[in-house]
């Protein structure tokens, strides 16, 4: 019997997968967490083989539970699913030790075969994800431009991110301006989504 973790914070997704699973004869839900700090907690109580997470979760997301789990429990594979699956996610969790990588609209019993899959030593990476992994750009953007963007994600003011980064007001909005004109986005706000998305940050 496959023993899984089941964490997503939408309780009716979370309810619906785990009835999913129930009816594999060889998977048994054994724990479900509605955050990554859960997920995490419920992992080293339960000890599952398999632990499925939501990608977007309270706290740690799926990237940073897969982080967490591969070095405190690394014999207990981890499954990310993901709302709306950017290849730059898919190379973050995979370099977080996940093993399989899967959309939330997969057909029904792709997951059961994933966590098969996973279970016996093996990986799974939804193929059109990995292909536009592939086929992804490289980072067009300074290691000082991204520092500063990374920075700016949260609305940091141009004088605090400057003092962080130990530049002038000045470099730091130079490197900000930079950023936006080379990822062709309108603001800041734009060009820390297009990063982001594309896993350079």
């Amino acid at each position: 019997m496959i023993r899984v973790l089941l964490a997503d914070d939408e309780e009716l997704v979370r309810v619906a997968v785990a009835a999913l699973l129930g009816l594999e004869p060889d998977i048994e839900v054994v724990a479900q967490a509605a955050d990554g700090a859960g997920a995490v907690t419920a992992t080293l109580a339960h000890r599952p083989d398999v632990a499925v997470v939501d990608l977007e979760m309270p706290g740690l997301t799926g990237i940073e539970v897969a982080a967490e789990l591969t070095r405190a429990r690394p014999e207990c594979a981890v499954v990310v699913l993901t709302g709306h699956g950017r290849p730059g996610h898919l190379r973050k969790a995979l370099a977080a030790g996940a093993r399989g990588f899967l959309p939330k609209g997969s057909p029904g019993g792709a997951l059961a075969d994933v966590i098969r899959r996973v279970h016996a030593g093996g990986r799974y990476v939804d193929p059109s994800l990995a292909a536009d992994a592939l086929t992804l750009p490289a980072c067009p953007l300074s290691p000082r431009e991204l520092e500063t963007l990374r920075l700016a994600e949260f609305g940091t003011p141009v004088a605090v991110i400057a003092r962080r980064v130990h530049l002038s007001d000045g470099t730091a909005r130079n490197h900000l301006s930079a950023a936006v004109q080379k990822l062709g986005a309108a603001d800041r706000a734009e060009a820390v989504r297009i990063a982001r998305d594309n896993g350079w940050l």
